[in-house]
Parts: structure tokens; sequence; C-alpha cells
């Protein structure tokens, strides 16, 4: 989110670490650390998306069998949980 906003594709009304301490406190939110099988499951992925950040959450998502929050349409080409 830092390099969304950093990029000015992404904006807030306040500030992001107001955001993420809220929302961890609010919703139990939780940050994922990026692990050795995260890593490894790059491998295995198709080239559908270009952008290494946004390969690095498809495969966090995949490994972990989470839901994914973008809005970005590409994600779907790899099967993903998709909230946006």
């Amino acid at each position: 989110m830092q390099i969304k906003i950093q990029l000015g594709k992404l904006r807030f009304e306040i500030p992001l670490p107001e955001i993420l301490s809220a929302q961890q406190a609010v919703n139990g939110i939780q940050l994922l650390s990026i692990e050795l099988p995260h890593i490894w499951a790059l491998e295995g992925l198709p080239h559908h998306h270009r952008d290494p950040f946004d390969r690095l959450l498809i495969a966090q998502t995949q490994t972990e069998n989470m839901t994914l929050v973008s809005s970005d349409k590409v994600f779907a080409l790899y099967g993903v949980n998709l909230f946006w």
C-alpha cells in the first residue's frame, strides 16, 4: 500500500500507519511476512503479470490459500481468490 501511495495510485484521507493500526485493532488484520515458501512459489507462476512485487503477492496468496484485495484484473488469470 505504501508503494501504491507513493506512486499516486492509492490515496487515503488519514496516514497509512493509522489505518493499519486501527484495522489491526478493530478487525484483527494481521500482516503477512515474506517467507521462503512464498519465494519458492514464484518459480511455478506463469508470467501473466510482469510486476515482481505483484507476482510475490500472488505467490503469497496461493501459498497461504488467502484472498487478495486488489482491483488488478490480471490477478484473476492466476486463479486466486480476489476481493474488490
